[in-house]
């Protein structure tokens, strides 16, 4: 069956939000598009969860998706994160990233209000009619303290522009169903479930550790694709322990973002309320890096 939303396939990368004093720091987001484009990177999905929507204004964050966009126009795919458990600020998120000509919209499921199953369906309809721009779903139960059900998921699949879904319940059951019940393309949102997810008829990932290590998550899926399974069993396995300690040591994004300070690549800035590693955690994860070759 030939799945909707294959123009996403491949590794996306959910990209940090580079912060300087507070402020986002533009000069340093075009720097992390440049990166992910010379690493081969498919696509590039800024402020998502790793990208730290819930603390950014709104003005902050159209400015997040217009700076990718511009920088990143005609080298590489966007899929902006447009989502919002208000159905009105979604829709005037995604109409703004439609105008600054992103390729997809990645809409989190609506969080907190705890929508019923109508109005998860009521949700994504009213923003397919208002903005005609492909839609990836967002489903991350542990984050929005409600899961969209495999038959929810079916119903929103049936309108023309929800063409894809970043899967991230952690459970392969769920996955499968998705996978069985539906034609949307099936992206990993979890870092270390992309190579089963992928001999289920997944599609690829939109990946947290791409932002220290595109080339190898790249490099899996490139494996797997090719027919060389054992290829892809040995980078899942490097990968695991990165992956496991990464979004082990504290909530996402904090360890990425001190990965990337430890590494040259950010100033590690968060914003309140995540607060920075303790001396005892930056240690665990300097360990981490060094054990798999990116540190000395």
């Amino acid at each position: 069956m030939a799945r909707k939303g294959e123009q996403f396939r491949g590794l996306t990368v959910a990209i940090v939000t580079p912060f300087v004093n507070g402020k986002v720091d533009e000069a340093g987001l075009k720097k992390l598009v440049d990166f992910q484009i010379s690493q081969g990177t498919d696509g590039l999905c800024p402020v998502g969860t790793t990208g730290e929507s819930p603390t950014l204004s709104t003005e902050e964050h159209e400015q997040v998706i217009r700076v990718v966009c511009e920088h990143a126009r005609g080298r590489i795919k966007v899929m902006a994160g447009t989502g919002s458990n208000s159905t009105h600020e979604a829709i005037k998120l995604t109409a703004f990233a439609k105008e600054c000509g992103a390729d997809g919209a990645m809409m989190v499921a609506p969080y907190y209000n705890k929508p019923m199953g109508e109005g998860f369906y009521q949700h994504f309809k009213a923003i397919t009619e208002a903005v005609d721009l492909p839609i990836i779903l967002y489903n991350i139960p542990g984050r929005t303290a409600k899961n969209m059900e495999p038959d929810v998921i079916a119903r929103i699949a049936e309108l023309p522009t929800v063409v894809a879904i970043k899967e991230a319940t952690g459970s392969m059951d769920q996955a499968s169903q998705v996978l069985a019940l539906t034609n949307l393309t099936v992206l990993s949102g979890d870092d270390s479930l992309t190579l089963p997810l992928l001999s289920m008829g997944g599609s690829g990932i939109v990946s947290v550790v791409g932002n220290i290590v595109p080339a190898d998550m790249k490099a899996l899926i490139n494996a797997f694709s090719a027919g060389n399974l054992k290829l892809a069993q040995e980078l899942h396995f490097k990968l695991f322990t990165l992956c496991r300690d990464l979004l082990g040591v504290a909530t996402n994004p904090i360890p990425i973002k001190a990965a990337m300070r430890l590494l040259g690549r950010d100033t590690g800035e968060l914003r309140l309320p995540l607060t920075p590693l303790s001396p005892a955690e930056e240690a665990r994860l300097r360990t981490t890096l060094v054990n798999y070759g990116l540190l000395k």
